[in-house]
């Protein structure tokens, strides 16, 4: 393993170690997980057609594999491999475009771009409706996630940091969230992380019930989906 990955790794969970004690309060509240768990898995089942009428698609429009996996950070700095259905052409592709050459059309450590050429054009649908992520039930079930908390962030993101920022860190990250059913990327990083630490500071049951409600009319609305 890189020793410097190697440190950046144990220093992330160092840091979120204090930051979880010095809270004095429990990451446990809310939906228990074994029964987001158990959602999670009944869903994969539910939704097997859809899944594998994307999988198709995917495959039929661009070369390359059909489910994305990137490193990202959880729980107490912890990292994971999370699941995505791939939604961009690869590297190697003539349509492909070099993100270097694409100016973030959102400011902060979370880079987002409104019209984004190495998108696919499955992708865009997929994205648009956040299909894209369905593959992370996957990720529920493992206990990498859960159904409701703030999304996973990179390593390189997370390195970039503040102390309030890494209050994220404290719970799972989710399929959805509190920053998921308030606009997403229509927001800024600062709202996002002012969202996150909401969520972390006020999680209960129903906050965690009120998202899963919120999120089907956020993700049939679009808002914020690019």
């Amino acid at each position: 393993m890189n020793t410097t990955h190697y440190k950046q790794k144990n220093i992330l969970h160092f840091l979120a170690e204090i930051i979880g004690s010095a809270s004095g309060r429990s990451s446990d509240v809310g939906l228990p997980v074994w029964l987001q768990q158990l959602a999670a898995l009944l869903g994969v089942i539910a939704l097997s057609p859809l899944l594998l009428t994307v999988y198709v698609l995917i495959k039929w429009e661009s070369a390359g594999p059909v489910v994305f996996k990137q490193v990202r950070v959880g729980k107490h700095g912890r990292t994971f491999t999370l699941y995505k259905f791939r939604s961009m052409y690869m590297a190697n592709d003539a349509r492909y475009v070099d993100p270097a050459t694409l100016a973030s059309d959102r400011d902060g450590v979370c880079k987002k771009y409104f019209q984004d050429p190495r998108i696919t054009r499955v992708g865009k649908f997929i994205r648009k409706y956040s299909i894209d992520e369905l593959p992370q039930l996957w990720n529920v079930v493992r206990g990498d996630m859960v159904l409701v908390g703030p999304r996973p962030a990179l390593p390189s993101e997370v390195a970039e940091y503040d102390f309030k920022a890494k209050r994220r860190l404290q719970v799972r990250p989710g399929l959805t969230g509190l920053w998921q059913v308030s606009g997403r990327a229509d927001t800024t990083f600062e709202q996002q992380i002012a969202l996150d630490s909401k969520y972390v500071a006020e999680k209960s049951l129903w906050m965690d019930l009120k998202i899963l409600l919120l999120t089907l009319p956020a993700v049939v609305s679009a808002k914020g989906a690019y």
